[in-house]
């Protein structure tokens, strides 16, 4: 082999081994990117679908913190109306009381009532009022606290009440006026928990002459707390300004009379006429939502206080059972969105198109013949089985082919999408539709509407088209108009809807031969629908109608 030959071999070869390796170096790194692709494709929809899960889970969370937000104002409008109830209950009761006691304190300044024999005196100084349920007696004390008139009985008891508190303060308070004392055993009831409500009696110089007093046995009260259900842990108490409890429910013998001015729950009563918080409790430890309303008129407060764990109980195993499918429908939606996700959105975003497509006129935006007919169909049954008045406009353009030939096919277009966008802004329902007919046909669908309302929008219609003043030389009117036939029904069970069509293509057919530019409506409508029906006539194409050009 020569010299030169083994050169050009060597030469060829190693071209040949140059091009492998940049062969071999392309694939690999096309494999390369591939498999890029092969990993970032999962890992994308994984990360998509992990944070849809987390979007769901957060919504859910906010569900349940709106659920325990509700469960809480629900609570609180219950602990409201309970307190209202009670202290509408003690208010009115006690305005009698007052008023009873002011009957007395009046009697007892007239000469004439003091100068009558006892027993009148009796019966005239004291009401019904003193022999209601869960009353003690009214008693009048003189200035040393001794019992003078008692309405028991006609001779008073014996008994000195100077040392009870009820009577120290009217003795040394003028103007103090019905006073509510804090709960007393009483010492002529056999030591039964009380309260008294006083008033001063007074000199014509103003000193003191003693005190009418009236007693209420605190089983009232315990009734009327018990019978308020706050659920197991729940609790209402009525206190007075000072901190004494004179009752609460669950009913405990030893809490009447108990001091709870240095509680922080306390301290929160007296801050505002009425308000709501939550806290926890001096007398049990209990953590309650609590409600408080000072009486306007007395010197009491209610409270009612619901416990938290009465209150969340239910939400509890609610947020556990949807906190628990809703971290297991996250993690499924995960694993199919791995699987699924990408293809399923192309492909629905594929169809929404299509059918976007199949169901819009291109032209003019409006529903197509097909989209139409599925709407007539659909609202005709409606009227027909709700017994409303349905009905229909048929819009045509005036000698649209005239302007064709003389504007051209493209100006033709513009025309109609000018028409079609007149249309829509004058139908302003969502159950009103227009599409396109055909050509320059169109039809708007008017459900619950009648012939007044459906002339009303064709007459819009038709000025609105006449407003866009678009030049046709072809027109008698100078500008492009359209003609518009209105057809109002309320069908009958064997009706069709293509006598409702035939009757507003009649309509449109009067406007075109009575001067074009105006709005026909169907004369003689029923009589007319009902020789269609049983004649059975059916509606011609609109291809071949009588109409002119």
């Amino acid at each position: 082999m020569s010299p030169e030959l083994s050169i050009i071999l060597l030469t060829m070869a190693l071209r040949v081994v140059e091009t492998v390796g940049k062969t071999t170096g392309a694939i690999a790194s096309l494999k390369a990117r591939l498999r890029r692709v092969e990993f970032a494709t999962p890992y994308s929809i994984v990360c998509g679908g992990l944070l849809v899960a987390c979007v769901m889970v957060g919504l859910c969370a906010m569900v349940l913190y709106q659920s325990r937000q509700d469960a809480l104002e629900r609570a609180s409008g219950t602990s409201r109306n309970v307190a209202l109830i009670a202290e509408r209950d003690i208010e009115r009761n006690f305005e009698l009381y007052a008023l009873s006691l002011q009957a007395v304190v009046d009697g007892l300044n007239q000469a004439d009532v003091m100068a009558l024999p006892p027993h009148l005196r009796h019966q005239v100084l004291f009401d019904r009022a003193a022999t209601a349920k869960d009353l003690g007696s009214i008693l009048v004390l003189d200035a040393s606290g001794n019992i003078v008139i008692d309405s028991g009985s006609d001779i008073p008891r014996k008994g000195n009440f100077s040392d009870r508190k009820y009577f120290t303060i009217q003795r040394d308070n003028p103007n103090v006026g019905l006073y509510v004392s804090d709960p007393y055993q009483s010492r002529l009831r056999n030591s039964s928990p009380s309260i008294a409500l006083s008033r001063r009696l007074s000199h014509p110089d103003g000193s003191f002459a003693g005190i009418v007093l009236l007693s209420v046995n605190l089983e009232y009260f315990r009734l009327l707390l018990a019978g308020l259900s706050l659920g197991p842990h729940g609790a209402v108490s009525l206190i007075g300004r000072d901190g004494i409890m004179i009752m609460r429910q669950p009913y405990d013998p030893r809490t009447p009379g108990r001091d709870i001015s240095k509680a922080s729950t306390f301290r929160r009563f007296v801050s505002a006429a009425e308000g709501s918080f939550s806290d926890t409790a001096s007398i049990d430890g209990v953590r309650r939502l609590y409600f408080f309303r000072n009486f306007p008129d007395l010197p009491l407060i209610i409270m009612v206080a619901e416990a938290e764990q009465d209150i969340y109980a239910a939400w509890r195993r609610r947020a556990l059972t949807m906190g628990t499918l809703m971290v297991g429908f996250g993690m499924a939606f995960v694993g199919v969105s791995f699987l699924f996700g990408a293809q399923l959105r192309r492909r629905m975003r594929a169809e929404s198109e299509l059918q976007l497509l199949a169901r819009t006129d291109g032209l003019t935006g409006l529903h197509n013949r097909r989209t139409l007919g599925e709407i007539l169909d659909q609202e005709w049954r409606r009227a027909r089985r709700t017994r409303s008045v349905f009905s229909l406009l048929f819009v045509d353009i005036d000698r649209f082919k005239a302007y064709n030939d003389t504007y051209g096919h493209q100006a033709g277009d513009d025309a109609l999408a000018a028409v079609a966008r007149c249309i829509g802004e004058n139908i302003r329902r969502p159950v009103d539709s227009a599409a396109r007919y055909g050509g320059e046909e169109f039809v708007v669908v008017l459900p619950d509407t009648p012939p007044a309302g459906a002339s009303l929008i064709a007459e819009r219609i038709r000025s609105a088209i006449s407003d866009l003043a678009i030049e046709h030389a072809g027109s008698e009117y100078g500008r492009v108009t359209a003609s518009i036939g209105a057809a109002s029904w309320t069908p009958e069970r064997d009706d069709d809807v293509t006598a409702m069509i035939k009757a507003a293509d009649e309509a449109l057919y009067n406007a075109k031969a009575t001067g074009r530019n105006k709005v026909a409506p169907v004369p003689g409508m029923t009589d007319m629908l009902s020789r269609m029906r049983h004649a059975g006539i059916i509606p011609r194409k609109h291809g071949q109608d009588r109409r002119a050009p």
